[in-house]
């Protein structure tokens, strides 16, 4: 892929990101694992139970929408790539479990009806939504199509994010990522100007207090703030505690122990906030 052209759109960056099909694999080793785990735990604290209506936004290739239908949920993907739409409806096939949908579709004009569905997930859409109003209407259309009294459960990056990805994976020693993260701590702004794909795509990394004045904007009541992996994604060994399951189970009780914790939240690579729309 050539570099990200000034004349192209944030979509247009976006779209030919993801076209690489490397979201496919991403959960399923080192600290995207941590994340898939971890995400899968709080997901369970809070969604209601089984059968339920579930609206997986930006659902990607699938992850959680063919583990939740596993579970007996009906779930409804739908994402702005159309290889993720492939692919959810290949890995869903492949599990052997039915989705109820796994459609196209923009975060921001969902097609559902109002109060027609008991949670949504959007684990994907705000950070690639770099403006507020954008964010905002995207959380307001999931409050829109759930029941009074439903759940959203929403991923954010965390503003400092790439400051630690570039210690830990050695990529502050080039210029060119420096400048993206100076750019991520001045307005949370993510933009790669260069090829390469450590360095993400058009994104926007939230502060806590960002995503639950969004949250508020949108007409959601927030229940809390969490963060997914801890310091647990900058361990160098991450691989080996993730594959010995006594050190996996110290792992994430540590990581659990300290997920409320205001102080540290902005540690984690990912923040998941919980949000319910109102019942009256």
């Amino acid at each position: 892929m050539a570099p990200d052209m000034a004349d192209d759109t944030d979509e247009d960056r976006i779209a030919a990101f993801y076209a690489r099909g490397l979201e496919r694999d991403r959960l399923a080793r080192g600290s995207g694992e941590l994340e898939f785990i971890r995400t899968q735990r709080l997901i369970e604290r809070h969604l209601p139970a089984s059968p339920a209506d579930i609206v997986d936004v930006g659902g990607g290739p699938g992850r959680y929408a063919v583990w939740l239908a596993g579970r007996g949920y009906r779930v409804h993907l739908v994402d702005p790539v159309p290889l993720h739409v492939e692919q959810a409806r290949a890995a869903a096939s492949q599990s052997h479990v039915a989705l109820a949908g796994a459609d196209v579709g923009d975060a921001r004009a969902l097609q559902f009806p109002d109060e027609s569905v008991d949670a949504v997930l959007l684990l994907g859409p705000l950070y690639h939504l770099p403006e507020r109003a954008d964010r905002v209407r995207a959380l307001a259309e999931a409050g829109r199509v759930c029941k009074r009294g439903g759940v959203v459960i929403a991923a954010t990056i965390s503003r400092f994010a790439s400051t630690f990805d570039g210690l830990r994976g050695g990529y502050l020693a080039d210029p060119e990522f420096r400048k993206i993260v100076d750019d991520d701590l001045r307005d949370g702004r993510h933009v790669n100007p260069t090829n390469h794909p450590a360095y993400f795509t058009t994104a926007y990394f939230h502060r806590v207090e960002e995503i639950v004045d969004e949250c508020s904007a949108a007409g959601l009541t927030i229940q809390t703030t969490l963060g997914i992996e801890g310091l647990g994604w900058l361990m160098p060994d991450l691989d080996v505690w993730l594959a010995d399951a006594s050190r996996k189970a110290v792992l994430l009780n540590a990581i659990e122990r300290l997920e409320t914790e205001s102080s540290l939240l902005g540690m984690s690579a990912h923040l998941l906030t919980v949000a319910v729309r109102s019942t009256s």
